[in-house]
């Protein structure tokens, strides 16, 4: 079934959780004005899916019936790509959909629980199998709860004076598990339906109870979550995040129970690198897609701020180029998706596993680069936005109309509609919500220290080495010290027989007043299930 936005709203207020956003308590999450922004950024993902005209990135097929690409399990490399779409298409309209972490949580572990059972004798899978298809039945949005409050970071979990810094299993019961603990930074949380508990590190044997994974209600006994508020709601000048936004929420588990048919690891502390590896990998291809449709707004809004400040871009070389560079951040970044999805490899889950390689590269490139992306969009949108009067003084008749004389740059654009260009590239570049952006893009998923670790250890560095031996005719190093060119792998352009995704199609662009698309979508090609 895919529901609508209004079909999601409905469902949020048949749930009760306990959430708390700036010390007071929410009543019905669906109606709080401080979370709005974020409902109205997952509503979207939900009315998206029934545009027809979307139907080939937006949908994805599951047994018999159509399910949300948010919720789709990838399992070829056009899934991926048809996911990168989606997402991409999605922020930009709302900043951040949010909603594809759930996707991202359900792929990962399905590959965890196959790995597992082969390797325990577990059911994990079934259990897994039997719930996914629960979560596409009913359309719902799932939220990822992984990063722990870790405590002291130099400490392991099981080390930790307060042990429920982490998540951890406190009881084992013959019909579940009761756990206890924090996870801190949970995207989302107050508007999901359910939330997927993740171990966000690997673990040893005696870290055993904090290997822990299940899917828990959002309105479950014990837990209680404190929430930030979505965007800037009700502020005048937010022309953006006082419509769409982001909450995150620290979610606090006290005592929860959880059935066994809930529960995907319980104590295999030897497959928690994996699973949180898994994760990461998926969730970091699809960053790159979210922030290339924020990307997409800043320049967009750039491009058109220049224009209402009376500046020809084709002869002013230098905000040209800075255009550009702009353009180069954002693409460049969002290659690095689409390379990640045409090289993916192929799990024995049947997942496809987007090339780690390529995936934190370009993750790593939109993390480093955000700081960039803004200052660029600061340097061609000029010094409006440092000065620009409240919205308050656009009714002041005491200064309103003579404001109007002195700020018009163009005599065919008005006053009005320049400084609402200027107001909304503040808010995307120079508010209190842009700075927050900044700080999720470059440690969301991962800091870039952990990307830069994976292609590191990913990287065929061997390969390189062998090239330039082989034009060399000899060899430099004896093979029993070749520690730091250890790592070799195949040739990516026949990794995988050289079975690349079909090429993009071209989809009609909307109508007028409809939601503008990217004008190339690749669609699936026929009998692909995901």
């Amino acid at each position: 079934m895919l529901m609508s936005s209004q079909d999601y709203r409905e469902s949020l207020r048949r749930s009760r959780p306990r959430v708390f956003v700036d010390g007071y308590a929410v009543e019905s999450v669906a109606d709080e004005p401080s979370l709005a922004p974020g409902v109205n950024a997952l509503g979207l993902t939900y009315d998206f899916a029934l545009r027809e005209h979307l139907a080939p990135v937006m949908r994805a097929r599951a047994g018999s019936y159509e399910i949300n690409r948010m919720n789709a399990i990838p399992s070829t490399g056009q899934d991926l790509l048809n996911k990168l779409e989606a997402v991409r298409l999605l922020c930009q309209e709302t900043g951040c959909a949010q909603r594809y972490l759930g996707g991202d949580g359900l792929a990962a572990l399905r590959q965890a629980t196959h790995r597992i059972d082969a390797d325990k004798a577990t059911d994990y899978s079934a259990r897994l199998a039997a719930y996914i298809n629960r979560v596409h039945a009913e359309d719902l949005s799932l939220g990822i709860a992984m990063t722990d409050g870790k405590g002291d970071r130099s400490l392991r979990p099981h080390q930790q004076p307060n042990l429920d810094t982490y998540v951890h299993i406190v009881e084992r019961r013959t019909d579940g598990i009761v756990i206890s603990g924090v996870k801190a930074i949970v995207t989302a949380a107050p508007y999901v339906h359910e939330l997927l508990v993740m171990p966000c590190r690997s673990m040893t044997a005696d870290d055993a109870d904090f290997a822990v994974c299940c899917a828990v209600p959002i309105d479950v006994d014990g837990l209680t979550i404190v929430a930030r508020p979505a965007g800037r709601p009700g502020e005048k000048a937010a022309l953006f995040s006082g419509r769409y936004g982001q909450s995150t929420g620290v979610v606090i588990f006290e005592r929860v129970f959880v059935p066994w048919e809930r529960v995907f690891l319980a104590g295999e502390w030897e497959h928690s690198a994996f699973l949180t590896y898994s994760y990461a990998t998926h969730h970091r291809q699809t960053c790159i897609a979210a922030r290339a449709g924020f990307g997409d707004l800043l320049i967009g809004a750039g491009a058109l701020m220049t224009e209402a400040n009376g500046t020809d871009l084709d002869h002013s070389h230098g905000l040209r180029d800075a255009m550009v560079d702009l353009i180069k951040i954002v693409e460049g970044f969002y290659a690095c998706g689409i390379a990640a999805s045409v090289y993916c490899s192929h799990d024995p889950s049947g997942v496809a596993m987007p090339d780690a390689v390529f995936g934190n590269i370009g993750k790593l490139l939109m993390a480093t680069q955000i700081y960039d992306m803004h200052r660029l969009a600061h340097q061609v949108s000029g010094g409006l936005i440092v000065t620009l009067p409240g919205p308050d003084e656009d009714h002041n008749p005491a200064t309103a109309g003579r404001l109007s004389e002195l700020l018009t740059a163009r005599s065919d654009i008005p006053y009005e509609k320049r400084i609402e260009v200027a107001r909304f590239v503040e808010d995307l570049t120079a508010s209190y919500q842009a700075g927050w952006y900044s700080v999720i893009s470059l440690h969301g998923g991962g800091s870039p220290d952990a990307m830069k670790m994976e292609i590191w250890r990913k990287y065929p560095l061997g390969n390189k080495v062998d090239l330039v031996e082989r034009l060399l005719e000899r060899g430099v190093l004896s093979d029993d010290v070749r520690k730091i060119t250890c790592n070799r792998q195949p040739g990516r352009c026949c990794i995988e027989g050289c079975q690349v995704p079909s090429a993009p199609a071209l989809v009609p662009l909307p109508q007028i007043g409809q939601p503008a698309a990217r004008s190339v979508l690749p669609l699936r090609k026929t009998g692909t299930t995901n």
